[in-house]
């Protein structure tokens, strides 16, 4: 946001779960005394009913990077999910859509059977695919099977065919922002009890009476799936908190691994030179 004010910018979403209206607490939405400070686009714009892809992210984002910039304001785009950034400076391969009939089928047999079994299948249908898949990874597994049978071709090829991107990477400011591993899992944790504090169980309720598919990517932010267990009576709070810090802790395991494997080129800072607005982050951004 200082970064925002300080070249009349605006600030675009690139987090995959901040995308969607019914979870502003469980997924530390900006506040409304943040969106009156600096302007915010596409929080909350989804349903949680709609399963939002990086493609129509891709879209909206550029709708919105465009828009920024026809107003003469600077794209600050922010967020954790790198799918989405690469989408944004490499494109996306042009898979055609997959029709609702063949994407039910998989999601069933994933659901009926577990996601080794449907990986299984698509070790015998696809091999190079599946060789580069975590077979309890249902979601990326099943995502390859739909696209193999609704095309005839294998997802690793359809991702050879190369992109166009939104933005040139010679043009953006490419800054990642890594805390160190103790001071990252202690915030994760203060944030979960304020999230408690701050209503995100009475927000799960709210979401739990919606009869959401467990499919749909809202149903797996971080934080649902042990809420709605506290909420069912089959756990305790402190047991469905400490679960949710645990998930929280895990994925930014995960997500740090993935982020300096993947963005090695991009500038490295640490949280004090942000929150001190370092003289070397301004000159960064001014070139």
């Amino acid at each position: 946001m200082a970064l925002a004010e300080r070249h009349d910018g605006i600030v675009i979403n690139a987090d995959s779960m901040q995308v969607y209206r019914e979870l502003r607490v469980l997924t530390a939405r900006p506040s409304s005394e943040d969106e009156r400070r600096v302007p915010h686009v596409l929080y909350g714009h989804v349903a949680g009913a709609d399963a939002y892809s990086t493609g129509r992210y891709a879209r909206d984002a550029a709708v919105a990077i465009a828009e920024a910039k026809a107003n003469g304001k600077v794209p600050v785009i922010v967020g954790g999910t790198g799918l989405y950034f690469r989408a944004l400076l490499e494109g996306l391969s042009p898979i055609p859509a997959v029709p609702e009939a063949v994407r039910a089928h998989w999601r069933e047999l994933e659901q009926s059977q577990g996601a080794y079994a449907a990986w299984t299948v698509l070790m015998n249908d696809d091999p190079e695919m599946a060789l580069r898949l975590d077979p309890n990874d249902g979601q990326r597994v099943v995502r390859a099977l739909e696209v193999f049978h609704a095309t005839g071709q294998s997802l690793a090829e359809w991702q050879r065919t190369p992109g166009v991107p939104v933005l040139e990477q010679e043009n953006a400011a490419r800054l990642l922002v890594l805390p160190e591993r103790e001071e990252l899992r202690a915030r994760c944790d203060l944030r979960f009890d304020q999230m408690m504090e701050s209503g995100a169980l009475d927000e799960v309720r709210s979401l739990a009476d919606l009869g959401l598919s467990p499919d749909l990517p809202v149903m797996r932010a971080l934080g649902v799936k042990p809420l709605m267990q506290l909420l069912a009576g089959a756990l305790s709070r402190e047991a469905a908190v400490e679960q949710a810090k645990a998930e929280t802790r895990q994925y930014v395991k995960r997500q740090t691994t993935w982020l300096r494997r993947n963005m090695s080129a991009w500038k490295l800072v640490c949280t004090q030179q942000t929150e001190c607005h370092d003289d070397t982050i301004v000159s960064f951004i001014d070139s």
